[in-house]
């Protein structure tokens, strides 16, 4: 694995668990000097006497005063989470403590880690790949189970196992083209052009599937955006109080109530749900306040993920919302208040002589619930979330197999058209390269890392 630059020699330390009081801290060493550091400390035993993965019970003390009465875990290199020696120092759970054994590590050598700085030197030490490392973040992120088993499949190596396979098969011909350029003036061709035909159909199967697996990961990584949209009592706050079961929003019969939007989350078979109750959209108000909520509501529409259209049956204008339209299949059509619509009324009320397609709820009541939110899972998911499979939740990665697959393409039309093995080179280079970016297979750019890396927890 190559990197723009290596593990630094230093020795870093940092709270690996949340700051603020609890039972315990743990306080985490990594470096070439970390056993060196923490046996300074530690009065007992002689730490650098012990062996790796092992418990010690004893007294830190920096200089004559005693600190803690603490458990010492060794990890030696290279058996460790980050390749080096690492020392975890499991303390009271006092900040006051905390802080005190993190300066006493500082005046004996360390250095305060930087956000991600042990998972950096994990991926820099080749302990795990680029993919795996992003996981870390992923897994510590996670807030629903589908989101936990998609991160956990990350960091066993899943996506990695999957990109590693795709690219193997790639590298094979690759050498062989390469090989036909060192004969070019004897005219032969090492590489079965109908072979590599059906590598890069495969390759272009595979990768699409992935790429195709992204609007679910995000789905799972992100939550999914829920805009209630409708005009003044419509039952917007009622509905959003029905999906989360509890009385979050408050309900008036008094038009214009919900001013400002009201976010909630709701968790539906694993996947979350972010609902946004918005202010009743009207063609006219007086009310400056008024209209800069429907403003907002309109806002809130565009970058919803599904809208759910609530109708008031009991309107005697069911034109509904028209601006709506525009946003085709995101859109999902509720009409609320069955309970107090005869079915000779809805039938008139509705075009053609029949209801209208949608969903008929009494949010009221509760009724239709269940069957709304199965509507929105089906709307969001589109299947049954299998975790087994490889779901790709990064933009990062997203991006770059956009860039194989346009490299794939380039491959195939170059073989269309018969190019020679020296103009598809190129291109299976910039293949190789863009599949290598993903893992960290290729050098890695500071920035990129930093980017990535920054995002992650003191500690870890």
């Amino acid at each position: 694995m190559v990197h723009t630059f290596s593990a630094w020699n230093d020795t870093i330390v940092a709270l690996a668990t949340p700051p603020g009081i609890g039972a315990i801290g743990v306080i985490r060493l990594s470096g070439e000097n970390s056993i060196i550091i923490a046996d300074a400390l530690f009065k007992g035993k002689d730490l650098l006497l012990q062996a790796s993965h092992t418990l010690h019970v004893g007294i830190l003390k920096n200089d004559n005063e005693e600190l803690d009465e603490v458990v010492v875990s060794l990890y030696k290199a290279p058996k460790s989470y980050t390749g080096e020696n690492i020392v975890e120092i499991s303390c009271h759970g006092s900040p006051f403590i905390q802080q005190q054994i993190i300066a006493a590590c500082i005046q004996k050598g360390a250095r305060l880690a930087k956000p991600g700085e042990f998972t950096q030197r994990a991926f820099l030490n080749g302990k795990m790949d680029l993919t795996q490392a992003e996981a870390v973040a992923d897994v510590i992120a996670a807030h629903s189970l589908a989101a936990q088993q998609t991160a956990l499949k990350q960091l066993r190596g899943g996506f990695s196992s999957d990109l590693k396979e795709l690219r193997d098969q790639l590298i094979g011909f690759a050498a062989l083209i390469e090989l036909e350029l060192d004969f070019s003036q004897e005219d032969v061709e090492f590489a079965n052009r109908s072979q590599l035909e059906q590598l890069i159909a495969t390759l272009r199967e595979s990768t699409t599937q992935l790429m195709h697996s992204f609007k679910l990961g995000n789905s799972i990584k992100n939550g999914v955006s829920v805009a209630i949209i409708g005009k003044p009592n419509a039952g917007k706050s009622t509905l959003l109080n029905a999906l989360l079961n509890e009385e979050r929003a408050i309900v008036s019969e008094i038009a214009g109530t919900t001013r400002d939007t009201i976010e909630e989350v709701l968790n539906i078979n694993g996947v979350l749900f972010r609902l946004v109750d918005t202010a009743g959209i009207r063609e006219h108000s007086a009310d400056h306040i008024e209209n800069l909520g429907i403003e907002r509501s309109r806002q809130n529409a565009a970058k919803a993920d599904i809208i759910i259209h609530l109708t008031d049956l009991t309107d005697k204008d069911q034109s509904g919302i028209t601006w709506l339209r525009q946003y085709g299949e995101k859109v999902i059509e509720v009409y609320n208040k069955n309970d107090q619509v005869s079915p000779e009324n809805l039938h008139a009320n509705a075009s053609g002589g029949g209801p209208a397609p949608g969903i008929y709820i009494s949010a009221k009541n509760k009724e239709g619930i269940e069957t709304l939110k199965s509507v929105m899972y089906e709307r969001a998911i589109g299947e049954t979330i299998k975790t087994e499979n490889t779901i790709v939740t990064n933009a990062r990665h997203y991006a770059a197999l956009k860039k194989v697959l346009e490299c794939l393409n380039d491959i195939k039309a170059g073989m269309d058209n018969n190019l020679t093995g020296d103009l598809l080179a190129p291109d299976i280079r910039r293949c190789l390269y863009y599949l290598g970016e993903i893992t960290g297979q290729v050098e890695a750019d500071r920035d990129i890392l930093g980017t990535i890396f920054g995002k992650f927890c003191i500690g870890k």
